[in-house]
């Protein structure tokens, strides 16, 4: 005879009606979705090794974007509820818009992420020989530990514009066969001065250097033979010169591609999840709904990690200029529309690691496997550099998470003076936006390899997909 339930206590009563309690998601999905979730991560891998740089990402989007019926964005043109367009933004940075239903003086609904990861930046004269090898002199962009990218493989990215104007795409180090590039390291046996430096100083930038080639040009008469010889194969495989690398933008990205991480398969390890997880998500979101309510645009930015500079960066004003162009058609000033708009900032924020939980507030972390986190305020120190949400729009976003099923979590950017960060939530506040950080915890941020848990990235697409529609 089975036994009978255990009658509840008035205080495990009170418990779960007035206290919070967020569950893993292993106590919240079914089979079926956690099915759903490893299917969607497939196609999340795919792309990871697609877009490594943010032109790559552009490149990708729009493709993905033109199968779906969008069309690039014309100005003089009055949209109407289900047209679909996009702004290529210099090659660096997109916009994605989707046509509501609802007048544009109700607003848009906006998910911004950005494209651009942490990397090696070549110099504009990087090409030089040493001791009979050749190297690459860098310049990291965006906040990297430095020693990370010591010893391990490296691919080359990115653009060469030659003096006559064409424009060279280079890729070397991705397909199987491929040379790769390395930053040496210095052997223990002879790094007694060198470890007892600290550790933000145990490889200092201008020690950087990309190995790039060691063989000699066969001709005794010229000094710098193994330079020649590299200049020698750019030439032949590229058409350039050494004076091109002063119009280019090269980059070193690490060589590896996205795999499974863990016996489970449960998490996913790559270069470039900040921000390319929140980047993704939203735009298999923005992608799905062709019919939304109210206009969908979706922003994918460039310059997130040095602090959205520049014109491909949300600290510029190419969203605010392309909001006006949609909206003067139809006799609205942008402004009307951006003040009437809401917005989801889609950045990841830092999961909380139990090797190094002392720099975690743990109320307040976010975890792995506990769904999308939705980041209040981010800054450092007194919340300096961040918008910090109003609880008004907090309750809005709550209600729509908690109606659409969507396992959610909150969480902070670790101890009050620990550190901090920021995302793009406070330029798109400047343009009198309701916004709020949206997105995936991660483990190792900012590493050459980062990591994501599988449910986390699901429930973020959907969050998204919730928003959209």
């Amino acid at each position: 005879m089975a036994e009978k339930a255990e009658k509840k206590t008035e205080a495990q009563k009170l418990k779960e009606q007035l206290c919070y309690a967020p569950k893993n998601a292993g106590e919240r999905l079914s089979d079926e979705e956690w099915e759903k979730a490893d299917l969607f991560c497939e196609g999340y891998k795919k792309f990871l090794d697609l877009a490594k740089t943010e032109r790559e990402a552009v490149e990708i989007t729009i493709s993905m974007a033109r199968e779906k019926g969008f069309k690039a964005f014309d100005p003089k043109v009055k949209y109407e509820a289900g047209d679909r367009v996009f702004l290529n933004n210099r090659g660096k940075a997109i916009i994605l818009c989707t046509v509501g239903t609802e007048p544009l003086e109700k607003g848009v609904r906006i998910v911004a992420a950005h494209i651009d990861s942490p990397r090696i930046d070549l110099k504009p004269r990087p090409l030089y020989e040493e001791a009979q090898l050749a190297m690459f002199k860098t310049h990291y962009y965006g906040g990297i530990k430095k020693y990370q990218w010591t010893a391990i493989p490296l691919a080359l990215h990115g653009v060469v514009i030659r003096a006559d104007g064409e424009r060279v795409a280079v890729t070397v180090g991705e397909d199987e066969g491929d040379p790769v590039f390395t930053i040496t390291d210095l052997l223990p046996h002879l790094a007694g001065e060198q470890m007892q430096r600290k550790l933000s100083d145990g490889i200092k930038g201008e020690a950087l250097n990309v190995l790039v080639g060691g063989r000699m040009f066969r001709d005794d008469k010229e000094s710098e033979r193994v330079k020649l010889g590299i200049l020698k194969l750019l030439n032949e495989k590229y058409g350039i010169v050494e004076a091109d690398f002063l119009s280019a933008e090269l980059t070193m990205v690490p060589a590896y591609h996205a795999v499974d991480v863990g016996l489970d398969r449960s998490f996913i390890g790559a270069y470039g999840h900040d921000d390319r997880v929140c980047s993704y998500t939203a735009l298999t979101a923005a992608l799905k709904n062709d019919r939304p309510a109210y206009t969908s645009v979706t922003v994918l930015a460039d310059k997130e990690e040095i602090g959205s500079t520049g014109n491909s960066g949300l600290n510029s004003r190419f969203l605010e200029y392309f909001i006006e162009d949609l909206a003067a058609p139809h006799h609205l000033a942008g402004r009307t529309v951006l003040s009437a708009s809401t917005c989801l900032s889609a950045d990841v924020n830092a999961a909380f690691d139990p090797t190094y939980g002392e720099v975690h507030e743990k109320n307040n972390a976010s975890y792995c496997n506990y769904g999308v986190v939705v980041t209040k305020y981010t800054g450092a120190r007194g919340k300096s550099g961040t918008s910090d949400a109003s609880a008004e729009f907090m309750g809005v976003v709550r209600r729509l998470l908690d109606d659409a099923g969507i396992q959610w979590q909150t969480g902070e950017l670790g101890k009050v003076d620990a550190g901090g960060g920021g995302t793009v939530a406070m330029f798109i506040a400047a343009l009198n936006v309701d916004v709020v950080d949206v997105g995936v915890p991660v483990l190792s941020m900012h590493a050459p390899f980062e990591v994501v848990a599988k449910s986390d990235v699901y429930q973020t697409y959907r969050a998204f997909d919730a928003y959209l529609k």
